[in-house]
């Protein structure tokens, strides 16, 4: 993407004026955000709800009844306090309000453990996990920056691998706030 059309996108887009050189900074947290996709305890956690091989109709049944019920259940609590929540927790207290949320999601695109309750339980249908997970061979995702609503920020998603060395085991989604760059 040339800078003219990235500075057109983000103008139509309504993200801050100095919304370029923050894009840019996103660059210089790339090697923390690989960091916690390879942390030895997310990668535990996601091999060990691998390891359940929970069919794909459950999670669908757990998304369904995740999406239907505003209120904290204690399926949410359990997602939202697992020992996955907990180390991204730690990240997201060492990165600041740089770090809008986190989730890591399993080989079908399960939540492991999120930040903040997600919209959905299930992300299995949704580029950040297809095109991260990507079949099991990997790869990193940037969306392009929008506003998001629970957070009241701008945001930019990445996705990453979840690798168990340099096999594909799940992965993590970060939303950065473009407004504390």
């Amino acid at each position: 993407m040339s800078m003219w059309t990235l500075v057109s996108f983000l103008l139509l887009a309504n993200v801050p004026p100095d919304g370029a050189a923050q894009l840019k900074k996103v660059d210089g947290l790339m090697p923390e955000l690989r960091r916690i996709a390879t942390d030895p305890a997310l990668v535990r956690e996601v091999k060990r709800q691998n390891a359940r091989r929970v069919p794909l109709d459950t999670v669908r049944k757990r998304d369904e009844e995740w999406r239907a019920a505003p209120a904290l259940t204690p399926f949410k609590r359990q997602v939202l306090g697992s020992p996955c929540a907990r180390s991204l927790g730690r990240y997201q207290e060492r990165l600041g309000r740089v770090m809008a949320e986190a989730f890591v999601m399993d080989n079908q695109g399960a939540l492991v453990g999120a930040t903040r309750r997600t919209s959905d339980y299930w992300q299995g249908d949704e580029p950040k996990w297809r095109e991260s997970f990507n079949g099991g061979r990997g790869a990193e995702l940037r969306e392009k920056p929008f506003f998001d609503e629970s957070s009241q920020s701008y945001v930019l998603q990445v996705s990453l691998p979840v690798k168990d060395g340099a096999r594909v085991i799940g992965a993590l989604t970060v939303s950065i706030s473009l407004l504390e760059l």
